[in-house]
């Protein structure tokens, strides 16, 4: 039951949480303290679902985002640059590991989440549909998409999930570096030839928009976003985690000699906060539904990815039935 539907923040019907009163003001209380809520613990089924959707469509997303910047890593402008590429790509599937972990902990297993996502059955982050046909676009994605989730996720950090909140704390420290590197990027295209400045100013005007749908639609049009808020799961609203990245990113703009596709952007002395236009929700609802520039060919890649992996797993799951059955022996002889 949502809140639309008249339920208390924080408080879900017993009878369909599965726990008795008992353990639902446990819950409560934890909530309540801003506490924590481990594997082990009882949660309402409406919780653990809307934990499982976030963190498995976070983990889609940093697996899928491996996409557009691995496309470049052999033709990075020197090896440093591949190297440095090399490594937060590596980073990504990181982080998708470290999210599908802690998935795990609530009862999916990992099988049934990747078949969730190259069926299209769960989503991931819009922003990872759309192609990268110049390398500033790489500086595009550190500055602006990685520096989106940067806002987006610190308070995730404090999520009100154990495992979810433990594993974003080293996902952020190395964001921070993946941001710090598009903005670098950025930097040295800016300094460079007109050419280059041209460059880095037409991906930008590509990015901006979309990097700003990423922390999700407008608080009103977001059904899962105060109930996300009620258990402590988001901190902040759609809206203002938009807002608190538009207040960051002008100033870093300036630094860069970049322009924001804004032009409605203008500090309002009154909410000490800047203005911004209205984005188009349109588009975000068409790549949304699978109708971005890259929809299909991100999920094909991934599916044959999957496939041509299936040998590895099957070594694994092999190696591992082997090392249980020596185990098993080596028990049998000492009893």
């Amino acid at each position: 039951m949502s809140l639309a539907e008249g339920t208390a923040p924080g408080r879900m019907d017993r009878g369909a949480a599965g726990g008795d009163d008992a353990e639902m003001a446990r819950f409560d209380e934890i909530m309540a303290a801003d506490g924590r809520i481990e594997p082990t613990d009882w949660m309402p089924d409406a919780y653990r679902r809307a934990l499982v959707r976030q963190i498995s469509q976070h983990a889609h997303s940093e697996i899928i985002g491996m996409q557009p910047e691995g496309n470049w890593i052999g033709r990075a402008p020197s090896l440093k640059r591949k190297a440095i590429l090399m490594a937060k790509v590596q980073d990504e599937a990181g982080h998708g590991l470290y999210l599908y972990s802690a998935a795990q902990t609530l009862g999916t297993d990992r099988d049934t989440m990747f078949e969730q996502l190259i069926t299209g059955k769960a989503r991931y982050s819009s922003i990872f549909n759309y192609f990268t046909p110049t390398w500033a676009d790489m500086g595009s994605i550190g500055w602006l998409v990685d520096g989106a989730a940067i806002c987006n996720q610190v308070p995730l950090c404090r999520a009100s999930y154990g495992p979810y909140g433990r594993a974003m704390v080293r996902i952020c420290k190395e964001e921070s570096f993946h941001q710090r590197q598009g903005f670098e990027i950025l930097l040295a295209l800016m300094r460079g030839t007109d050419a280059q400045r041209e460059m880095a100013q037409e991906s930008v005007n590509r990015w901006y928009g979309p990097a700003l749908m990423m922390f999700g639609p407008p608080d009103a049009d977001s059904p899962n976003s105060q109930q996300s808020m009620a258990w402590n799961i988001k901190r902040f609203s759609n809206d203002e985690l938009r807002q608190r990245f538009v207040d960051m990113l002008v100033p870093q703009a300036e630094v860069l000699g970049i322009t924001l596709p804004d032009p409605a952007i203008a500090w309002n002395e009154e909410r000490q906060s800047y203005d911004l236009g209205d984005l188009d929700w349109t588009e975000f609802h068409e790549v949304l539904a699978g109708r971005g520039q890259a929809n299909a060919e991100r999920i094909e890649r991934r599916r044959e990815a999957h496939e041509g992996g299936e040998w590895v797993r099957e070594a694994a799951r092999a190696y591992a039935r082997k090392q249980a059955e020596a185990a098993d022996a080596a028990e049998a002889q000492v009893a």
